[in-house]
């Protein structure tokens, strides 16, 4: 990648970004260090050894790794990496983290051989990075990886807790498919999915909540046509500058980030197939379904006839490898129409004119994508952000459709039928075309993610 020259930038400076060590995470994070280097920054990345992206695709950054660089420490060795060890793991590191982090630091800042050190951008989720910057006098800017609209959400988590709701279950609550009283919008069975850990959820938000109001700066992987009435909430309740300058991938060509192999061979399947026809099914780089789910979406697919693509990554079932789980002559059935991957080229896959719609989890990331392709969605949504994201989709947006009834075959053979054959369909492919051109206009000299990237690089200069 070739830096720009910018003279608001005359005097060469260093940005150190510490992002959070999960694909949904590092993604993005790596995605605005590129952006900033292309403004005249030199770019230092903090990483955990844990999931640690591959260093030669980024040879114009320098990588320290940090936090668990002991293979003895069974603090790190013992956590899991996937599921309830996530949490745990951050959690972990947010509690240990500080006294490394801070030496880490001061190193950086006496190096005389390379541009001082302007600021320091980390994952929101590191809340314990804005005490060591303080003791620094270092300012630290946040990146927020989720949506505006969630913020609020986190944000009443306690509240949830206090009233119960978080404790709910299909089984023993009769309004489980109610509407919550203090966010109409999502229901009792949405907010459930948020966490598993209420209290623990609960104090880690309030946490993160007031580091980021310390803050110098939030960044948002957003643009603002998309959320703006989220962005005047916020800017009420967050003196905080903020920064709505995504979508950070459309600024390059896709990301080489991936921490899992990409299987290339799907482009040449999908050339083959005609234009919008290709159901794209994936879920992403962190949730898992149950045995009995992922046979659902094989009977699903199976008993439709449009050809599909299908992204299984290993251990995303639990209990199995892969796909020794699938239905008995499954691939006998489907022939040539189905294609099973381990991992794909998502933003490759969601350009491609064969592709029809985007089975997702609604990963913010995920979502993002099929919304500067103009692809409508099918949503599936597991845990965190992913629930209140899919509510947008299919009921603010109306760029897709929610599989309401969970995953079982006849939700998911209709839900593909009114986002590919119905005339609902149409409606939606026209909608969500519009918001393709609204990020396309955002990021068009003079538009509202161009001017704020130039702002915050301006701001960024101004330290």
């Amino acid at each position: 990648m070739e830096k720009q020259t910018d003279t608001k930038v005359a005097c060469h400076r260093r940005i150190i970004l510490f992002p959070l060590p999960y694909q949904g995470h590092i993604n993005p994070m790596l995605q605005l260090a590129n952006l900033l280097y292309s403004k005249g920054f030199s770019i230092t990345i903090l990483h955990t050894n844990f999931n640690k992206p591959k260093t030669s695709n980024y040879p114009h950054f320098t990588f320290r790794f940090i936090l668990d660089n002991d293979p003895h420490d069974e603090r790190y060795s013992k956590l899991p990496s996937q599921g309830l060890g996530s949490f745990a793991r951050i959690i972990l590191f947010n509690e240990c983290g500080a006294d490394e982090l801070r030496h880490q630091l001061e190193l950086e800042l006496s190096k005389k051989d390379e541009p001082p050190v302007s600021c320091l951008v980390t994952d929101a989720l590191w809340h314990f990075t804005q005490s060591v910057a303080d003791s620094l006098s270092l300012p630290r800017l946040v990146l927020r990886t989720s949506s505006l609209f969630c913020f609020p959400i986190y944000a009443s988590i306690p509240l949830f807790h206090d009233l119960g709701y978080l404790n709910l279950s299909e089984n023993n609550h009769s309004d489980y498919e109610a509407s919550v009283p203090e966010y109409p919008l999502l229901k009792f069975k949405d907010i459930v999915k948020i966490t598993s850990n209420p209290q623990g959820m609960g104090d880690f938000v309030t946490n993160m909540l007031n580091q980021m109001k310390a803050s110098s700066g939030i960044i948002w992987n957003t643009f603002k046509e998309l959320e703006e009435s989220s962005l005047e909430t916020l800017s009420q309740d967050f003196p905080t500058p903020s920064f709505t300058l995504g979508p950070f991938h459309k600024y390059f060509p896709a990301s080489s980030s991936s921490l899992i192999e990409q299987d290339r061979t799907i482009i040449s399947w999908l050339d083959k197939q005609p234009p919008k026809s290709v159901v794209y099914v994936s879920y992403g780089s962190g949730a898992r379904i149950t045995e009995s789910e992922f046979q659902e979406v094989a009977h699903g697919l199976a008993n439709i006839s449009l050809p599909f693509l299908w992204v299984v990554r290993p251990g995303m079932v639990t209990g199995s490898e892969w796909v020794e789980s699938l239905p008995e002559n499954f691939k006998e059935r489907v022939g040539d129409r189905g294609r099973i991957v381990k991992w794909s080229p998502q933003q490759e896959v969601l350009a491609h004119p064969a592709t029809g719609c985007f089975w997702t989890h609604n990963g913010w990331n995920s979502t993002l994508e099929s919304i500067c392709e103009g692809v409508p969605m099918i949503c599936s949504p597991c845990y965190v952000d992913q629930p209140v994201n899919a509510r947008y989709v299919s009921d603010v947006w109306k760029i897709g459709v929610m599989l309401e009834d969970g995953i079982e075959r006849v939700g998911i053979e209709m839900g593909i039928k009114r986002v590919m054959m119905d005339k609902e369909g149409e409606e939606i492919r026209e909608r969500i075309s519009c918001l393709k051109e609204k990020v396309n206009v955002s990021l068009d000299e003079g538009g509202s993610s161009f001017q704020s990237l130039n702002n915050l690089v301006d701001y960024i200069s101004s330290f």
